[in-house]
């Protein structure tokens, strides 16, 4: 995870994530990868780290990505901000920083 600005060569922290459709500095990851561990695929619905809404305020729920067929035991190669719960079906989640 080196080619990102601030982040370590390996995670030095990780933190079981519970998916939440509340954005906000309550529910911010503050920009880690994600494993996902659930047994067989799941969607895992996220926003980008650093991304705003089109007006330039904070992201919303329509700022999200979502990542289908997610399998288990995969790294997702990107850095987020917020998990959200709508649309998202993985389970097992955990950040990485």
């Amino acid at each position: 995870m080196g080619s990102f600005v601030n982040q370590p060569e390996f995670g030095t922290t990780v933190e079981a994530i519970t998916p939440s459709d509340v954005i906000s500095s309550a529910t911010k990851i503050g920009g880690a990868a994600l494993y996902i561990g659930t047994a067989g695929t799941g969607d895992v619905k996220v926003i980008i780290q650093n991304k705003s809404a089109a007006g330039g305020g904070p992201p919303t729920a329509a700022d999200a990505v979502l990542f289908k067929g997610v399998g288990a035991g995969c790294f997702l190669p990107i850095i987020v901000d917020y998990v959200l719960a709508t649309g998202t079906t993985a389970s097992d989640i955990l950040s990485i920083k």
